[in-house]
Order: C-alpha cells, then structure tokens, then sequence
C-alpha cells in the first residue's frame, strides 16, 4: 500500500530558547545529515508498517469472522428448515395416521350401527330377524344341566307356561258329551267323575258407551216454591262431554303406549266414534291444569331427598316463541324422593344452559348424579351440593372404542371395560343388602379395583393418542375420575345415572310417535303428564287405574291434605283395583 514519508520540519533556532537534547549533537555535515535522515525514515517506516500490518490484520480478522458468522448462519438455517421439515412431515404422517385411524374407527362404529345389536351386550345379528324363535322358552323353567358345560349342546327345553292371571274375569264355555253319547254298552248311563280345564286369553275390543246422566227435576204442584234437582257432579273438565275414564284412557294411550292422537282417532273410528284431533290435544292440555297441583306436591317430595338424579332429552317444539321450528327444546328429568316414594319430574324448558337445574333444585342440598354435561355446575358451585358422576357414562365410551377397534382383536378398551365389569359385579351382589353392607364391600373391594383402574388409566394415558376413541375414553375417564368414584363413600350413594336414563326411556318412546309438540303449553302438559304417570309406575300402579282414581277425585278435593291423599305413594292399589271392578 503506497504511503507517504512525511519529512521533519526544520525550524530556525532562536537564541534564548532551551536547547532540546535531541538537539544537543546536531550533525555538522551534509553525510551526517543524511545518515541521520536514513536512520529517521528506516525507524518511521518500521512504525507505520506495523501500524499498517495491525490495522490490515484487525480487517482481515473482522472480515473472517463476519464471513464465518454468515456461513455459521446460513447452515443453521439450513439446518434448522432440515429439522423443521422432517418435524412437519413427521407430524403430518402422524395425524395422517390418526385420521386415517380416525376414519377406520368411525367406519366400524358405522357397520356396528347398521348391522350390529344396539346393545351394549352382544346380541347376534340373526335374532333381529328370530324374536319369535329366540324368545321361545325364555319365559319357562329349563331342565338342570342344560347349560353345563362339556356337554352336548341340544335344542332348550320348552317352558312351563304360565298360569293366567286370577283377577281377570273368567267366562265358562262348557262342552258337554251328548246324552246319547253318555250310555254305556251294559246299559247303564255314565256319571260325572270329573273334567278337564283349560283356558285362553281372550280380548274384547274398546267397548265405547255414553254415560248418560239423568237429574229429575220436583217442582211444587201449586207452585209455592222454586223446582228443585240434584247438583252436578263436579268433573274434571265441567265444559267437557269426556268423562274420567275417558280422559285417563287418553292420557294413557298417549303417555304410558306412546300412540299419536291422530291415530287414537282412529282407533276411535272403528268403534263409530269420530273426535277431531284438535279436541283430543286440548283435553290434555286442560287435564293436565287440572293435575298441575299434584305435580307441584310431588316436586316438595323429590326435594325432600338426599340423592337425585338428573338427565336432559331433546323434543322440538314448533311455536317456540323466538325460535326457529326447526331448533332443539329439552326435557329435563329428576328421579329422587325419600326412602319408599319414589318421585319422576319431567320439566320442559327451551334451553339447556346451567339455568335450568338452577331453578328446578333451588335450595336443595345432597347427593347429585348426571352425567358428563358442564351444565350442572352452576347448580354444584352453589354449594351444598356433591356432585356424582356416572360410571355408566364412562363405561360406555369404553364399549364404543371397542367397537371402533380391530374385529376380534383384545385392547385396551377390553381392559377397561372388565375393570368396570368388576365394579358392577360387586353392585349386583349388594344389591339387595343393607347401606352398612354395601358401604363395607364398597370399601374393602371395589376400592382396590378402583385403584387398579387409576394405575392402568395413568399408563394408558401417557401411549394412546388423545383423538382417537380410545383417547377420548381415556380423557373422559381422567377429567372426572374424583366425581366417578365418590360412590364408595357411602353404602346409599347410586354407582350410575341409568335411574334417570331409564325415566328418559318412555319419553324417546313417545317421541318416536308424535315427533314434536306444536306450543309449548303442549311441551308443559306432556311435563306434568310423564311426571304423574311415571311416578305412578314407580309406585306400583297401574297408570289408567290410578289416573281414573284421581280425575274422579281431585274435583272434590278442596285442601291440601285433599290432593296429597291422591299422590300415588298414599294411594291403595287394592282399593284402587276394587274401585275399578266395582
């Protein structure tokens, strides 16, 4: 690099100045004057070639670090986008892979569906199409050893039949020998040593008739004074031509059978009677006012109790104020009530938020069964109030991954569900045992089941694949263990939520019949109607009965005291059944 050499100056000396010491031998001639030149500019130059040298090597380290800094960067990225594609691929192959996992299991629980028995017990697809022939002998004693194994298996015994109810009238069809026929061939007539009977089962169809009230009218043959008559008797619908019997039989054709109205009006067609559809449905409405207060004291029953269950169902109701006809409505059901009355609620209500169990157990404290829905705990932070969760609910999850698994192939689903199978087995056999009994089983052998199941469950968790069915059973499993297992802590607390499930049953039942209600005082009336009935049945009447008992009485009652005397649990079956006879 050129630089250049930048010369001494030489300054005149001015007399009275201190003489510097480099000054001190100046040369006095013109070769010492070079010489001492060529001594100065050897020394400069080395200076300015290190300087120059330092400065070079400072830029030639910079530039070396900057180039390595940028081939260090640029194979990080490079490694860095190497990395992240092999991680996307490998997480895109892995949710392929669930998909397509995902795909298989919804395609199997498809088939299940479709051609499978819609129990959670395996039933073959052949007696969907053999009820008769599968049936045969059900009902009956089997001999001993039919079912022992290591023995051939044979056709089943055929049952014993059963004997046909005693209570039902009976009509004697006599078949006599004729009198000729009863001479024997010594010539003396036969007597009766005996007989043989047998029976059948015999229907009349509907008998309809009209009860037709007369009310002879007195008057005075001089006129003194007022004619005089017998008062009506108070009715359940006063304005209305249907009697009791007719009303109860309404109700009960429509809540208890699941038939439509419209077809009702048929079956009342073929014995000549035509009633439009429309009168039919507003007698219900209007009977079922009539019966709101016994809705209303069974509701201060079913609060009286310690544990409740509680579901929620679909209806669709089409004039739903601020809905669309076509949007889902809900019936909500609580089974409960203290020990010896049971108590069924159904209550309609257009929304299914945390609201609903809000006001309809306002004030209560206890036990509280449902399944997983987050709805319920609004009601559970109130406080008072323990909340149970089924175990069926997570159970059944566990029967479904089963069916989504490979066909014939044992997985963790069957692990699960023998765990659970084992619960259930402890129940069944405390079944019919005092509290204290079945706190103790509970304790000393469904705990250490339950212990079992929470160690498998953790392994489980850490290897399955949260999205597929298995997964999600799993999670289930995990998010509500604390509330699944809260049964053991008393021998009185239910395992499961299939009480209330089983209340929902005749509700679906009807629902397949009729499809929707057209308002929701028609949803109400179906409330209170399904509560009566039902908790009628719970109590071990027979529904027409015990409606014809009531609708016959409640015009009467003028109390309180009056109306809870109708409430089924304080009703007679006996003289319910006589009252019907008579």
């Amino acid at each position: 690099m050129p630089f250049h050499v930048l010369k001494p100056s030489c300054e005149p000396f001015k007399p009275g100045l201190p003489v510097p010491e480099s000054h001190a031998a100046l040369p006095t001639t013109q070769r010492e004057l070079e010489a001492l030149l060529r001594t100065e500019r050897a020394v400069l130059e080395t200076e300015i070639h290190a300087t120059i040298q330092g400065d070079i090597a400072a830029r030639v380290e910079a530039e070396v670090a900057r180039r390595v800094e940028l081939e260090v960067d640029r194979q990080v990225e490079a490694e860095v986008a190497r990395r992240v594609t092999a991680e996307v691929d490998r997480r895109v192959a892995i949710e392929v892979a669930l998909q397509v996992q995902k795909l298989l299991e919804e395609i199997r629980l498809a088939r299940h569906k479709m051609f499978a028995a819609s129990s959670e017990a395996h039933v073959g697809q052949g007696s969907l199409f053999n009820e008769v022939e599968a049936l045969v002998g059900a009902d009956g004693d089997q001999d001993e050893g039919d079912d022992q194994p290591g023995t051939a298996s044979r056709p089943a015994a055929r049952g014993k039949r059963r004997p046909l109810p005693p209570e039902l009238p009976r009509v004697e069809v006599v078949l006599d020998v004729p009198e000729s026929e009863r001479l024997c061939a010594c010539g003396q007539h036969m007597v009766k040593i005996g007989e043989e009977v047998s029976e059948q089962l015999n229907i009349i169809p509907m008998r309809i008739e009209v009860l037709r009230t007369v009310r002879p009218r007195y008057a005075c043959p001089g006129g003194d004074t007022a004619p005089v008559i017998a008062p009506v008797a108070p009715t359940a619908l006063p304005r209305s031509n249907f009697s009791a019997g007719f009303l109860a039989m309404l109700l009960t054709v429509k809540y208890v059978d699941g038939l439509p109205l419209n077809r009702f009006t048929r079956v009342l067609e073929r014995s000549g009677v035509e009633i439009p559809r429309q009168s039919l449905a507003r007698s219900v409405i209007n009977v079922s006012k009539v019966l709101q207060p016994l809705h209303n004291l069974a509701r201060d029953a079913l609060l009286d109790s310690g544990v409740i269950h509680m579901d929620e169902t679909t209806v669709q109701v089409l004039k739903e104020p601020d809905k669309a006809p076509t949007s889902q409505s809900y019936m909500w059901v609580q089974r409960g009530g203290p020990p010896g009355k049971p108590v069924i609620l159904y209550d309609y209500d257009p929304s299914r938020s945390g609201q609903v169990p809000l006001r309809l157990l306002e004030g209560w404290q206890g036990y509280l069964m449902t399944d997983g829905y987050e709805g319920y705990n609004a009601l559970v932070r109130t406080g008072g109030i323990e909340h149970l969760i089924c175990a069926a609910h997570a159970r059944r999850k566990f029967v479904e991954a089963k069916r989504a698994q490979t066909k014939g192939k044992r997985g963790r689903a069957d692990q699960a569900i023998d765990y659970f199978a084992r619960l259930y087995r402890i129940e069944r056999e405390f079944k019919d045992a005092t509290d204290e009994q079945r706190l103790h089983a509970r304790q000393t052998r469904s705990l250490p089941v339950l212990a079992a199941l929470r160690e498998w469950l953790d392994a489980a968790l850490a290897v399955v694949a949260p999205k597929t069915k298995l997964g999600e059973a799993l999670a289930y499993l995990n998010k509500y263990w604390s509330r699944l297992v809260r049964y053991t802590e008393r021998g009185d607390l239910p395992i499961d939520n299939n009480s209330a499930e089983n209340c929902i049953r005749p509700f679906v039942i009807g629902r397949k019949g009729w499809m929707f209600a057209d308002t929701p005082g028609g949803a109400h009336a179906s409330a209170v109607v399904y509560s009566l009935v039902e908790t009628a049945k719970a109590n071990g009447h027979e529904p027409y009965t015990w409606l014809k008992h009531v609708l016959e009485r409640l015009p009467l009652a003028k109390t309180v005291e009056d109306i809870e005397a109708l409430l089924p649990w304080n009703v007679d079956i006996q003289q319910v059944a006589m009252d019907l006879v008579a």
